[in-house]
Order: structure tokens, then sequence, then C-alpha cells
């Protein structure tokens, strides 16, 4: 029979060839592993930043990216239909300047009383077609001399009028809009040399005759 000692601790199993005192790194090495857990915590948490700040970077390249070809499309958007008005401005002022010899002779023909029948009726349907086109006739007897509308081809004098004026129309101006394609063909008049002159000169001595016919009564 075997007796029990007092006090006596049973110490844990320890592999056969092992000492007590290898068990302790263990536990050492589990201890160790817990307090280096949030250390990689921290190392991963950085490594994400960093790699989400590199995808905001890069996406902010691609919108400005995005944001630059938009402005070039629009600016090209904007050539493209300026340049396609443009062009269809020059083929219409083409084709008016190919219609405006036509529109003369049906103007002479108006003046001549020859715009009788079927040729009225068609030369009117051009007129009116030629219009809804914008193209505008100018030119009219009376007016003053522009010669940025007018070409002069015949030159006179005039007692009646008192800056250089247009007395006939020889053959009218055309314009599209503010653009002129052809300008008013005139013979103009200039006021007569020394007609100023002489007027001024009938202006001074009105006075003078009057003054004389006041001066008459107060002698009397």
């Amino acid at each position: 029979m075997t007796e029990e000692t007092p006090g006596f601790d049973e110490k844990p199993d320890v592999p056969s060839g092992a000492t007590p005192d290898d068990a302790e790194p263990k536990a050492a090495s589990s201890s160790t592993g817990e307090g280096a857990a949030p250390a990689g915590d921290a190392a991963q948490i950085a490594g994400l930043t960093a790699q989400l700040d590199q995808v905001r970077k890069a996406l902010e390249e691609r919108t400005a990216d995005l944001q630059r070809l938009q402005a070039e499309f629009q600016n090209y958007r904007r050539r493209v239909e300026r340049d396609r008005i443009a062009v269809k401005e020059i083929a219409v002022a083409n084709l008016l300047t190919e219609l405006m010899p036509t529109l003369d002779d049906i103007g002479r023909a108006r003046d001549h009383g020859e715009l009788v029948g079927g040729f009225k009726s068609v030369a009117e349907s051009l007129e009116t077609v030629a219009a809804k086109m914008g193209l505008q006739q100018f030119g009219k007897e009376g007016e003053p001399f522009d010669p940025t509308i007018h070409e002069a081809l015949m030159h006179s004098y005039a007692p009646d009028v008192t800056e250089t004026t247009c007395v006939a129309i020889l053959q009218p101006g055309y314009r599209i809009g503010e653009r002129t394609i052809r300008p008013a063909r005139v013979a103009v008049a200039e006021p007569q040399p020394g007609a100023q002159t002489v007027k001024a000169e009938g202006a001074d001595e009105a006075p003078a005759a009057g003054d004389d016919k006041d001066n008459g009564p107060e002698e009397g």
C-alpha cells in the first residue's frame, strides 16, 4: 500500500525525453504572438491607405482627362457648326451673285413696262425666292452718297443739294444681311461751287438792310 505525500502538486504531462523547462518557451511564444498582432494590423491598414491614395490619385487624373476631352469635343462641335454656317453662306452668296444679272434684266424690263404675262409671273417668283434666301436690294435716288455701299459712275454739280447725293440709280446694289454683295452704281451730284459762299454773303447782307429799314422811322 502506497501512501500519498501531503502538499504534493501534480505537474503537467511532459513528453518523454523532455524536461519541464521545455514548456516555458511555448508559453512565451504564445504571449509574444498575441502582442505582435496589433502591429501587423497597423501595417496592413497603412498599406491599404496607401493603395487608396493611389486609386484616388488615378481617379482624379482620369477625371481631369475626361473633362479635357469633353472641352475639346465641345470646341470641335462649335468649330464644325461655325464652318458649316460659313460654307452655307458662301454657297448662297455665290448662287445669288450668279442670279444678279438676271434680276437686273427683270428690273429694266419692269421700268420699261415689258414685265407682263407669264414672264411677269416667273420674274416675281424668282425675286421672291432670292428674297427668301436673304438677298436685299438697296439704292434710292436722293439718299446721301456712301462710298462703302455706293459706286459713283457719273458726277455732276447741282444747286439744290447740300451734300454729295445720289441723283440716279444706274444699277441697284445687293446685300445679304450686313454683307454687301454688290455696291449700288449711281450718279452723284455735289453742291454747286460757290453756292454756299453766295448764300452766306446774302445772309450777311440781310441784317444790314433790315438795320437801314429800322433806322428810317427813327430818323423820321
